[in-house]
């Protein structure tokens, strides 16, 4: 196994002793604060390192990173962060769900933040404005509630027939709220019926998909969040037993069975975010970086399971497609 590998598998506790060598070598460190297991993110945690290493800092050579993961357990999240103010890190980078970000923002008011949110970062009051964000908190959002809006008019795109829309979400992310209001208002719009299950906890998800099939939703979109990361074999395997074309924001979705995703390029997002940090460590006050949006999104297309739900994917739809799993 390689070294990068060895140090990124070990996560929480074992980037202690990389945290100490580097102070005693001067070397900033970098505190990545995630939601989701290391493991998971291993692609998107590159394409954060390449977006330092376009600043000129390479892991090992002249920065550390400190890694802190909750595994999916998002209340472990205030105390990971409290250890990385304490270490301290130079700059926190706080991904893979809103709460991480939060959690890092209770924890300091000093050490400069990078975010990544799929919500709106100035209604739920990370930042001033998107512009000039002020304070110790700059980052990149995914901008969830508005790709709500798309994911209707794909799914439209995909079912024909399309008259009832269900949305599966959870008020545990800070999105939550507004991406309801938005797919709401655009159902409306068109013309459909919206169905929204709010989930809290594994124990609510089947009872979700018992609303679905009671009000006969004929299409799914699932909200993007570490709680759904967590349970996404089991999402796939409800929507291939219940016969519900579904899609979401993250490519992990259709990856591993689902129908389809449409969402920002989360890799181009954390290489970024790398960017920013690099920017901070030479100088730039995060409160001065305006807050990054989205300009590349993805859709990708799983063609086994549009066969299997006996759907004819339109040729306009594969035209644009960016990935077509076959």
């Amino acid at each position: 196994m390689k070294r990068r590998q060895f140090i990124l598998s070990l996560g929480g506790a074992a980037a202690w002793p990389l945290a100490a060598r580097a102070q005693q070598s001067a070397m900033p460190v970098v505190g990545l604060l995630q939601t989701q297991s290391s493991t998971m993110s291993t692609s998107l945690v590159e394409a954060l390192r390449q977006g330092l290493a376009a600043t000129g800092f390479v892991e090992g050579r002249n920065i550390a990173i400190a890694y802190r993961s909750a595994q999916g357990d998002v209340a472990r999240l205030p105390v990971l962060a409290t250890e990385l103010v304490h270490i301290p890190v130079a700059v926190i980078a706080a991904v893979g769900g809103d709460t991480s970000v939060h959690a890092a923002k209770a924890a300091t008011t000093t050490i400069p933040i990078v975010f990544t949110t799929a919500s709106d970062p100035v209604a739920t009051g990370l930042v001033a404005s998107l512009n000039r964000p002020g304070g110790n908190v700059t980052g990149a959002t995914f901008l969830g509630s508005l790709v709500a809006t798309k994911h209707v008019g794909l799914l439209r795109d995909m079912v024909p027939k399309l008259a009832t829309v269900g949305l599966l979400t959870t008020s545990l992310a800070p999105s939550a709220a507004a991406i309801t209001r938005q797919l709401e208002a655009t159902a409306q719009a068109v013309g459909l019926k919206a169905v929204v299950a709010d989930v809290n906890g594994e124990a609510e998800i089947d009872t979700a998909f018992a609303l679905f099939v009671e009000q006969r939703v004929d299409a799914l979109v699932i909200s993007a969040g570490a709680f759904f990361n967590r349970v996404l074999a089991r999402l796939v395997a409800l929507t291939e037993r219940h016969a519900i074309p579904a899609i979401t924001p993250t490519g992990d979705f259709p990856a591993a069975g689902g129908l389809m995703s449409y969402g920002a390029d989360v890799r181009d997002t954390y290489h970024q975010v790398g960017l920013y940090i690099g920017r901070i460590l030479r100088g730039d006050k995060p409160g001065d970086l305006p807050v990054m949006q989205p300009t590349k999104f993805v859709l990708v297309i799983n063609m086994k399971t549009a066969k299997a739900l006996g759907l004819t994917v339109p040729p306009g739809l594969l035209a644009i497609a960016d990935e077509v799993i076959e």
